[in-house]
């Protein structure tokens, strides 16, 4: 029988909610319902969205429980740290996507010493593609009928990707990764901060979170032991660079002991085995590399592996659009199979360009 489903979109008015709502609104199973807003309430979407031409006309309402209760479906595109009270008060039967980081992490220690404040606990992890070698399965198996998912962090998506098919295959020494990634701005939220005006990052790269104090690196170590690592240490550097949209991660590792003699070849073999069978991570052919306008709009990583034989590392380079992919995107490739429909309705491969 032909299903509807409504969706009611938490912080509509920023950067991963206007996306969210970009992909809703080509969803042929799913009704936007409820848009809701914090500071921005009252007004209309259009002010903010102006692209969302079939819901420019939609008014914002605060975001309260009751506002978002009676959806089948609630998506909270909320700051850290505020999704967990609003989603322990809504119903268990509602399936709840947090785009958020409260959700993310399965160590609570983990999450204080890198939030500063109470662990929400953990929901099922929203990266279809994630391996678990100890079972061999993926993570779409355990989304399957969920009503809670927690969405992956866009840079945790890339660098994830990238490295776990040497990590799945015994191949990769984890407690020496290396990982740069070239981050485009919306990635840093629509914040009014004197380093994200365009007068400051129009012709300049920033880092930012140097040092291991980036968020997202104990989420990359948990994909990375599911995968099969034993200890993680990873060295993890994001770098602002003046593109609205898109992800670079070069991400490096050693070879474990013995393995030396593997070449470019084998480890392509390795990586695309790994995704032969994914719908949205395609591991290109030997020679190509990603770039961030293969993707730009698109539900699509792209993958690339070779061995610097002279630095004796694996060097990875993946590409995504941090607010499909690495954000939106993989949100609703998350729900399509949550709610039994299949994974890439309503997702598409094709990028944008020029």
């Amino acid at each position: 029988m032909h299903m509807s489903y409504t969706v009611a979109v938490a912080g509509a008015s920023g950067y991963a909610g206007g996306e969210m709502l970009r992909l809703l609104a080509g969803h042929p199973e799913l009704i936007v319902g409820a848009l809701t807003a914090h500071s921005t309430a009252g007004s209309l979407l259009g002010e903010h969205h102006p692209h969302l031409r079939s819901l420019a006309s939609r008014r914002l309402l605060d975001t309260t429980v009751d506002n978002l209760a009676g959806h089948d479906v609630v998506v909270l595109a909320l700051p850290h740290g505020a999704s967990g009270d609003i989603a322990a008060q809504l119903p268990a039967t509602t399936v709840v996507l947090d785009l958020g980081a409260d959700h993310r992490l399965s160590s609570a220690a983990d999450w204080l010493e890198y939030y500063g404040s109470p662990h929400a606990g953990t929901w099922p992890y929203g990266l279809p593609e994630l391996i678990h070698t100890a079972t061999g399965t993926k993570q779409r198996d355990r989304l399957a009928g969920a009503t809670r998912i927690a969405v992956p962090g866009c840079n945790v998506t890339a660098v994830t990707l990238g490295l776990q098919p040497g990590v799945a295959a015994g191949l990769l020494d984890t407690t020496d990764l290396v990982a740069v990634l070239a981050v485009g701005y919306s990635g840093a939220g629509k914040a009014l901060k004197p380093h994200l005006l365009a007068a400051e990052a129009l012709g300049s790269a920033a880092p930012y979170a140097v040092g291991g104090s980036h968020r997202h690196i104990p989420e990359i170590s948990q994909n990375l032991v599911t995968a099969g690592a034993g200890e993680v240490r990873l060295s993890f550097t994001p770098v602002l660079v003046p593109m609205s949209r898109g992800i670079l991660a070069t991400a490096t590792a050693r070879l474990v002991p013995g393995l030396d003699a593997l070449g470019d070849e084998e480890l392509h073999a390795v990586w695309a085995a790994a995704y032969a069978d994914e719908p949205y991570v395609e591991v290109l052919p030997r020679g190509q590399w990603p770039t961030t306008s293969q993707v730009l709009g698109a539900n699509t990583a792209t993958v690339q592996v070779a061995f610097d034989r002279r630095a004796g590392r694996v060097v990875t380079v993946t590409a995504i659009d941090n607010l499909v992919k690495g954000t939106a995107g993989g949100a609703l490739q998350s729900l399509n199979i949550a709610l039994g429909l299949p994974e890439t309705t309503g997702l598409t491969t094709q990028g944008v360009a020029p």
